[in-house]
């Protein structure tokens, strides 16, 4: 069983050590995106390590990212609605089509 090779993020915010990772991924419903916020840090061994754990002086910087993040996010659907040309089929209204999002 051969798995799909993992890819990168799409892109990272970053705030000094603090970050916003978007991912892209593929759902029964197509295309969405997820964001990680996190902060790194080195650990007693001198490893980087994530936390998604913040203190006070950290949330209005993770918040900035969040709507960073949401740009760009926007802008990745954008792009990627404006790559995939939608035709409907011969039986499909345009309504029905878009019904749900009525």
């Amino acid at each position: 069983m051969n798995a799909a090779p993992k890819t990168g993020p799409v892109d990272v915010i970053r705030d000094g050590a603090l970050k916003a990772t978007i991912w892209e991924n593929q759902g029964e419903k197509g295309v969405y995106f997820s964001t990680v916020l996190a902060r790194t840090y080195e650990d007693s061994d001198g490893r980087l390590r994530d936390t998604h754990s913040f203190n006070g002086t950290e949330l209005l910087r993770i918040a900035e990212l969040a709507r960073r993040a949401y740009e760009h996010v926007t802008q990745f659907r954008s792009e990627l609605n404006h790559t995939q040309k939608w035709e409907p089929d011969d039986e499909t209204s345009l309504s029905d089509s878009f019904q749900p999002a009525i």
